[in-house]
Order: C-alpha cells, then structure tokens, then sequence
C-alpha cells in the first residue's frame, strides 16, 4: 500500500518516541488518545546513533513497543512532524526510514494495521552487514542496560 496522509492509521512506535523516551514529551504528548503495548513480528532492532533502527526480518522479532493513536486533530500535524523526525519523505532515496503499513499485535491477541518507521533500503543494508542488533527487540530495556 502506498503511504498516503488519508489513510489514518495509528502508529507503532519502538525507540524515542516510546513513553519515557525523550521524543515522546515533545511530539505526542497531548496529541494521543491511546498508547497501548504492542509487538511486530519480522523485524530486529538495531543500534543507532542514539535511537534505533527497525530491519525488516522474516524470522525476527518480536520487536516490542506502543501502538499509539493520536487525537484526530492533531494527526495531519502529528504525522507530518513524525515523518520529519524520522527523515522520512516520500520517494526520497536519502531517506533514512520508511513509512509502511504493518500489522502488530497487542498484548492480548488482538492485530492491528499501523504505520511503522522501518529503515530505509541503503540503511538496511548496512546494518545487515555491520549493525549491531538489539537483544529482545526491546528499545527501553536496552537503554536501561546501558
């Protein structure tokens, strides 16, 4: 599905923007109705410079974090400040992430389509080669370890 700014999904979100990380005060604070734990399957975190990075694996995952919904007022603005943030612009092969529609699972079963940033293609690649992937695919417990 190509990503458009109609489609107004909620976001999974797994790194900074997580509750208690530091982009989440500044960018969903106030402009969410729901924050729920939530998992996606396929996927392995990998160390970023100061956040991580989601990679796309068939047999990864889970990767653990939030599915959050933004308040319907705030979700043009709050979705175009996320894909700033992400460095994510449509079509642009200086992307750092990309914006795709996934499915994640709550806690109790339930799946959900969400928008998820996932590294983009050359970023992909590179960690593949010489990333280091975050144990248990959780973002805040591998803060916390540090």
């Amino acid at each position: 599905m190509t990503p458009t700014y109609e489609t107004r999904l909620p976001f999974f979100v797994y790194g900074t923007l997580r509750p208690g990380e530091p982009n989440h005060d500044v960018h969903l604070r106030g402009n969410v109705t729901t924050e729920v734990p939530a998992r996606l399957a396929g996927a392995l975190l990998y160390e970023g410079p100061g956040y991580p990075y989601l990679v796309e694996e068939p047999e990864g995952g889970p990767v653990r974090g939030e599915l959050i919904a933004a308040h319907p007022a705030a979700y043009e603005r709050l979705l175009a400040g996320l894909d700033v943030l992400e460095h994510y612009a449509p079509g642009d092969p200086r992307n750092l992430y990309e914006r795709v529609e996934r499915e994640v699972t709550l806690l109790d079963g339930t799946a959900a389509r969400a928008w998820v940033y996932v590294a983009a293609p050359s970023v992909a690649a590179r960690l593949r080669a010489s990333g280091a992937v975050i144990g248990g695919g959780d973002w805040a417990s591998f803060r916390a370890r540090r």
